[in-house]
């Protein structure tokens, strides 16, 4: 199985923004999916989005298009997460996880079957 690694998170008032990273290493050949999903406090973990190491991005909530990013080198297994203009409702533990036999970005988007995961960064958004 893949190893995950997290970094950025931190405190950031409200409006600002933060970069996080994610690199997945070991035996990574079939784990082209990679994906940022967090878990607020209180509440259940959940997807954001999503990338296809050969390109293809896919957001489970459109409406975080416009503030979060996802980006990565083609045919790596990196990918960043940009997020801009936060609210307080941004704060939680952002997770990086892959799926292994990811052969297409369609599979991205079957969240339920990312299978390594980080251990979490956490994120804070307060004055």
């Amino acid at each position: 199985q893949v190893r995950i690694a997290e970094l950025g998170g931190g405190s950031v008032q409200p409006g600002g923004s933060l970069r996080l990273s994610c690199g997945a290493s070991g035996p990574t050949y079939s784990y082209n999916c990679m994906a940022w999903f967090r878990q607020a406090p209180g509440k259940e973990r959940e997807p954001v989005v999503a990338r296809f190491s050969g390109g293809g991005v896919s957001y489970k909530d459109e409406a975080l298009k416009d503030r979060f990013t996802i980006s990565g080198p083609n045919g790596e297994y990196e990918v960043y997460l940009q997020m801009s203009s936060l609210i307080p409702e941004d704060t939680a533990v952002y997770y990086c996880a892959a799926r292994r036999n990811s052969w297409s970005p369609l599979s991205c988007s079957l969240w339920d079957e990312y299978d390594s995961w980080g251990q979490g960064t956490r994120v804070t958004v307060s004055p």
